[in-house]
């Protein structure tokens, strides 16, 4: 039987954005009102995560004074240091990060802050791949990274660059073990705010709970539709979920199997060519409107 640590273990779900920024960068609400748009639209948790850059001051927001009864915060910074392949500055979101988390030292590289993170005891992520072209050979320089961008709002809402699911295919393909993530990175510039967010399932609505709900990929993204249970075996994969157009089960090149019907909720699909061609099998479900979720992958072997 397959382990999927999302509807594997108990707990139950709680909705959470984990990439958003504020006036302690370059967004254009102040961390209070930040957190108060994601309580009062029905988030439990959220993650602020400014540019931890000198420009900026090294900001990391300490959001724990607008924690409230049912709406927690998780402390976190997206990290920069020179240079991805293309030459561009990189952005490495890091959840979980202790307040005293210090500036970038001389010289540091992204391969290099990434593993500070990690050793501080960060959840991290590899943000918008495809709003900056990130290539395979990048990501691959950041191996502790758990998870990667599959879906990015702002990036999809100013560019139309949101997509990030081709580099965490070809990673699977790779046989490398990183999970996917939804998120909004919303600045409130424009409307990019409750486009993508992740589901976690976690004991309890607490920083450290859903810190290692996370490390261990107990979630799944999504754009809207939810995804209610997913049951794997050695043949077939059964999946619950809201009203779908289509349902899918994806693995490595081209392997796919796939129901598509108006309102199902719903199918039962086949695994064996997927386990024959790759390592990973994972399911998306797709909704009238277009909107996506995602599930993490599992792994064969």
């Amino acid at each position: 039987m397959l382990h999927d640590p999302a509807f594997a273990t108990p707990g139950r779900f709680w909705k959470g954005n984990i990439h958003t920024h504020s006036t302690l960068s370059d967004g254009l609400r102040t961390p209070e009102h930040v957190c108060a748009t994601y309580r009062e639209a029905g988030y439990d948790f959220l993650a602020l995560t400014d540019h931890f850059m000198e420009k900026y001051g090294w900001p990391l927001a300490d959001t724990r004074g607008f924690r409230t009864p049912g709406f927690t915060t998780i402390l976190g910074a997206e990290l920069h240091a020179p240079a991805t392949s293309l030459g561009e500055i990189w952005h490495i979101l890091a959840v979980g990060l202790p307040l005293d988390f210090a500036p970038n030292a001389p010289g540091e590289t992204g391969a290099d802050l990434a593993a500070r993170a990690l050793a501080a005891g960060a959840f991290v992520a590899i943000p918008h791949p495809g709003w900056y072209a990130l290539t395979t050979e990048d990501a691959n320089s950041l191996p502790g990274a758990h998870a990667v961008e599959v879906y990015n709002h702002t990036s999809q809402v100013r560019t139309e660059r949101g997509d990030g699911v081709y580099l965490a295919d070809q990673l699977l393909a790779q046989g490398r073990r990183i999970d996917l993530i939804a998120v909004d990175d919303a600045h409130f510039a424009c409307d990019d705010a409750f486009g993508g967010w992740l589901m976690v399932k976690a004991a309890a609505n607490e920083p450290e709970a859903l810190l290692a709900a996370l490390k261990a990929g107990a979630y799944y993204a999504t754009q809207g539709p939810t995804i209610e249970q997913i049951d794997w075996s050695d043949e077939h994969v059964e999946i619950r979920c809201s009203e779908a157009t289509s349902i899918m089960v994806l693995g490595r090149g081209s392997k796919a199997a796939q129901s598509v019907a108006p309102g199902q909720r719903g199918a039962r699909l086949p695994i064996a060519a997927l386990r024959a061609a790759g390592d990973f099998a994972r399911v998306v479900v797709a909704d009238a409107a277009g909107r996506r979720a995602w599930s993490n992958p599992v792994h064969f072997r």
